[in-house]
């Protein structure tokens, strides 16, 4: 009753504040942004290592122990936690509130790439993605095939999959995971290797040697020009 008093004793005052509100809300309903999933800036950072063909029990002994004896040289960590499967190794990073989680991610960009050396062979950088509620996975695209291998299937999500997917607006695409990396196998016979007293470090640097890609030239022949690897 008090407030239906005061506007008929002040008609005007009432009239002013309701144009006011009107006309804010207008302005206020233009300049704001609708994001259903808002960027929160949470202090969160993963990690993502993938390497085909390893056990959950390797990717934790030769990814995730080194990459918790490292992780300390970062600033800021709060928590560390790990989910090793079958040829991918992920690791949560929370940090403590106001860190600058743009030089987190530096940080831990070099530390991965100083500690390549210690990985095994032919492993490749991870990939290290700030959580954002906005950059959450909306769904999960799986290949199969009963004519085509593991390693045809990978090479058709890169090269055709994942590359549709870049003409729309605000859509990552992560790598794929899955298939086996196309390897190389050579046996070698001991025998052979005991008649030339050889061990299988030096097969293995005799192919390093001599599998090195070098610059291309051209041999000029009469009007012609030759392109020779």
């Amino acid at each position: 009753m008090n407030l239906i008093r005061f506007a008929l004793r002040k008609p005007i005052s009432i009239l002013v504040l309701v144009a006011g509100l009107f006309f804010f809300g207008i302005g206020a309903i233009k300049d704001i942004k609708v994001d259903i999933l808002p960027k929160m800036n949470l202090p969160v950072i993963y990690i993502a290592h993938p390497f085909g063909g390893y056990t959950p029990d390797q990717m934790e002994a030769y990814f995730a122990k080194n990459y918790v004896n490292v992780l300390p040289f970062s600033n800021g960590i709060k928590s560390v936690e790990t989910k090793n499967i079958q040829g991918l190794m992920i690791m949560k990073l929370t940090y403590y509130e106001g860190t600058n989680m743009a030089q987190a991610a530096a940080e831990l960009s070099a530390l991965s790439n100083r500690i390549q050396a210690v990985f095994p062979p032919g492993t490749q950088p991870p990939f290290i993605i700030r959580f954002d509620a906005s950059s959450l996975p909306i769904g999960q695209l799986v290949l199969s095939s009963k004519i085509r291998s593991n390693n045809e299937l990978q090479d058709l999500a890169n090269v055709y999959v994942r590359a549709s997917f870049t003409s729309i607006p605000g859509l990552l695409s992560p790598a794929p995971f899955g298939g086996s990396p196309r390897t190389i196998e050579i046996n070698v016979d001991p025998d052979l290797l005991r008649s030339h007293n050889m061990t299988p470090d030096q097969i293995v640097e005799a192919i390093r040697l001599n599998n090195q890609t070098a610059p291309s030239g051209n041999v000029r022949m009469g009007c012609k020009s030759y392109l020779f690897r």
